[in-house]
């Protein structure tokens, strides 16, 4: 019986520790599972180290991506897709960059027409107000000339008569309609050349024209003479998109009808006279009478109405003495003169500057 009991004893040992073994395996396994996971994140880092991420780095990668929000954190697949994600963000972030640096160099590249002045349906350009820029201006360029026959200039409202100015032009009176804000400045601008370029199929083509009348068009920027509108436009007659700046008159050729002069105005007496200068160097800014014979000095106003004349006094008609007239331009030397007061008298006298130089 003792016995017995002896070997019932030793059962129950052996039994409890068999449950013990089991419950240290149990445990084990327990602790081995972040382990795992550590291990793994590890190689993933690893792996990633080559790319220079850290396992940090894959968190926060992991954690902004829309995508991780939707596995089961802790788990050894949302670590691995979490390693994944990682180049995928950094490929999409490279190619989000390159992309918008490219857009900006497209978007800033001017149209090709603004570089060459090529253009389709030239000559149809949408009437619209001239604009003015520092020195010149831009907007429509039309023609009033025949640009078969190429005709010389009759003066227009600057008054000139019958000229041999082959290349010759107007220009605009307003900006917005009836402001008179535009270049001509009630004949200011007469006798001034102005550089004209204009786009064509073929691209930009340029003339340097005379001003001697002033635009009719309530929309023109210079409206072109004969000559001048065929080297633009060919036979193809229009309205033109084109842009012109003023220039001196001095070297450039098919401006100049004549010697340069004062010419009297028809009428004129001893009690009256006004008087403009022909084939100028550039538009006229001002005149002066200065005695020679005497100290009086005089500075001749511009005609209001009667556009690019000037008014002389009437002490200087009524007299033989001798004066100095100094013309003074928008740009060059100045011209001079030197006459008798009476000769300003004389009706549709031409006094040449050549002749009266001494």
């Amino acid at each position: 019986m003792r016995n017995l009991a002896l070997v019932f004893c030793f059962s129950a040992l052996v039994g409890a520790g068999i449950v013990a073994c089991g419950d240290d395996s149990s445990s084990t396994n327990a602790t081995d599972t972040p382990s795992s996971e550590s291990s793994l994140t590890s190689s993933s880092s690893t792996d990633n180290s080559a790319g220079a991420k850290s396992s940090n780095s894959e968190k926060i990668s992991s954690e902004s991506k829309p995508s991780s929000s939707s596995t089961k954190p802790g788990s050894s697949e949302d670590v691995a897709k979490s390693s994944e994600s990682a180049p995928e963000s950094s490929s999409s972030v490279t190619s989000e960059a390159s992309s918008s640096s490219v857009a900006p160099a497209s978007s800033d590249s001017a149209p090709a027409s603004s570089d060459d002045g090529k253009c389709t349906n030239c000559d149809s350009f949408t009437a619209a107000d001239p604009e003015l820029t520092e020195n010149g201006g831009k907007g429509s360029v039309t023609t009033y000339g025949s640009i078969t026959a190429k005709e010389t200039s009759l003066g227009g409202a600057c008054n000139y008569g019958q000229t041999n100015i082959q290349y010759y032009a107007a220009i605009h009176v307003n900006v917005s309609p009836g402001d008179e804000k535009g270049p001509w400045n009630g004949g200011a601008a007469c006798g001034g050349c102005v550089h004209v370029k204009a786009r064509t199929p073929d691209g930009w083509k340029e003339v340097t024209v005379r001003i001697t009348d002033r635009c009719p068009d309530a929309n023109c920027g210079v409206d072109l003479g004969g000559a001048p509108a065929s080297d633009i436009m060919g036979i193809q007659v229009g309205r033109y998109s084109g842009e012109w700046e003023f220039v001196s008159c001095e070297g450039v050729e098919g401006v100049w009808g004549d010697s340069t002069s004062i010419w009297v105005k028809e009428g004129a007496s001893e009690f009256w006279s006004i008087i403009q200068v022909r084939n100028p160097k550039d538009m006229v800014k001002s005149i002066t009478i200065l005695g020679i014979d005497t100290r009086d000095a005089h500075e001749l106003e511009m005609v209001v109405g009667t556009e690019n004349f000037w008014t002389v006094p009437t002490a200087v008609l009524q007299t033989d003495n001798r004066y100095r007239v100094v013309v003074k331009y928008r740009t060059g030397t100045d011209d001079e003169w030197k006459i008798k007061g009476s000769d300003l008298a004389v009706p549709e006298a031409n006094l040449y500057l050549y002749e009266h130089r001494e």
